[in-house]
């Protein structure tokens, strides 16, 4: 009976059945009895049995074994880290070419995250081996008789959510306060290149997101794909609607436009305008006025800097003032140039021709410069003209074919941040 009542007790607590199946079991010493009690203890015992188990990489963790974790060292091979637990020669020669159907053991990287599972306390027996080759993705090597390798993925899920958020200083402070990613307001700035001025946000603007975030069974890994937008600058709404036509994805404002234009807005990312466009600026050097036909944007050195869009390298080189500069002509109409450069990018040299968002060059302040910063300048016919007022076209709307399947995923999408 003592027995009996043990079982009941942790049926009623575990919910495996109710206080009237309890009263009935009190009842009788029976068959029914006997057979309700197996039944819960069977399933009691199988419930205990699961939340004992923990699984570590697919592997089943128990109390004797101990978990070991690091970052793979630099100038080492997966045989040198190996011998290090006791894994002999022969068996590491085994391991690899295991491993070969599943993982080139030459492409492991330094500093990817590794652990190694082993038995006892004293001598450190090593059972398993995990390499980390990406967040989601690890290479078990079985250090037992068996040798076995084999991959193993986490759990991936991707949330979607929804942000809003007010812009007081910063949009990477914006994203913080609302409790947003941060890597959210790179995804916004790629988005919005063409269009807003990420370096003249105004106190005020606004912004709603809709997007996906990627996790890995509880870890963030990042923000997976921006679904909807509606970034208020200067009290104009810019939507971004993403939307495939003729096999792209590209993101489109409300009426069907490209956001995509032909030059983006500014050359680097996140720095901040230290000097503008001017036909008399009082020269930080040479402490003289003259004209400045060009922005100054600050920014560390080292900073990527890129071309605002297709083109050829016209010049490349260092000049007495500019230090060393690119010069880029897109068409027969505007042409840009980037000074005070630190280095070119690899490979760059007159002629070449680069691409929309391509690294040229580096920040630095080589010439007549006070410190690290970009001047950037763009050119009509040959004139120079402010950057901040360059209008840039559309690339290819949204066609008429598919305007009222975009009208669709348009007006879907909005009903989420209403």
């Amino acid at each position: 009976m003592k027995r009996l009542c043990v079982v009941l007790l942790t049926a009623l607590v575990l919910g495996l059945f109710s206080c009237d199946d309890a009263r009935r079991a009190s009842q009788s010493e029976g068959v029914v009895v006997d057979s309700l009690v197996n039944a819960a203890l069977h399933d009691t015992l199988e419930v205990i049995e699961k939340a004992e188990k923990q699984m570590v990489y697919g592997i089943e963790f128990t109390d004797s074994m101990h978990l070991e974790q690091g970052r793979f060292p630099k100038n080492k091979t997966l045989g040198s880290v190996l011998s290090e637990y006791g894994v002999s020669a022969q068996n590491i020669h085994n391991l690899a070419e295991n491993a070969s159907k599943v993982f080139n053991v030459k492409k492991i990287r330094s500093g990817n995250p590794y652990c190694v599972i082993f038995t006892g306390d004293s001598v450190k027996c090593g059972k398993y081996f995990i390499y980390e080759s990406t967040p989601t993705e690890s290479i078990v090597f079985c250090l037992t008789d068996s040798l076995k390798v084999w991959e193993h993925k986490k759990n991936v899920t991707v949330k979607e959510k929804v942000v809003k958020g007010v812009i007081s200083s910063s949009l990477w402070n914006a994203m913080a306060d609302a409790d947003a990613p941060t890597a959210l307001a790179f995804e916004l700035s790629d988005i919005y290149a063409w269009n807003i001025d990420f370096f003249g946000l105004q106190k005020g603007d606004k912004f709603e997101v809709c997007y996906t975030e990627t996790w890995v069974d509880t870890l963030f890994v990042g923000v997976d794909s921006i679904r909807f937008a509606i970034f208020t600058h200067c009290g104009k709404d810019f939507h971004a609607v993403p939307f495939e036509q003729n096999g792209r994805l590209d993101f489109y404002d409300y009426d069907g436009n490209s956001l995509r234009k032909a030059f983006l807005k500014a050359p680097l990312k996140f720095s901040r305008i230290s000097s503008h466009f001017s036909h008399s600026r009082l020269h930080p050097v040479l402490k003289i006025r003259r004209p400045h036909h060009g922005v100054d944007y600050a920014a560390p050195a080292g900073t990527p800097v890129m071309t605002i869009g297709d083109g050829k390298v016209i010049s490349k080189g260092f000049h007495k003032g500019g230090g060393h500069t690119v010069k880029i002509q897109h068409n027969s109409t505007y042409s840009t140039a980037y000074l005070h450069l630190s280095k070119y990018a690899k490979g760059l040299a007159v002629g070449s021709y680069v691409k929309q968002g391509e690294v040229i060059g580096y920040v630095g302040s080589t010439g007549l410069s006070t410190g690290p910063h970009l001047d950037f300048r763009v050119y009509k016919n040959g004139s120079p003209i402010n950057p901040l007022k360059l209008e840039s076209p559309s690339v290819e709307p949204v066609s008429e074919a598919n305007r009222a399947a975009f009208v669709a995923v348009r007006d879907s999408l909005l009903k989420i941040l209403r």
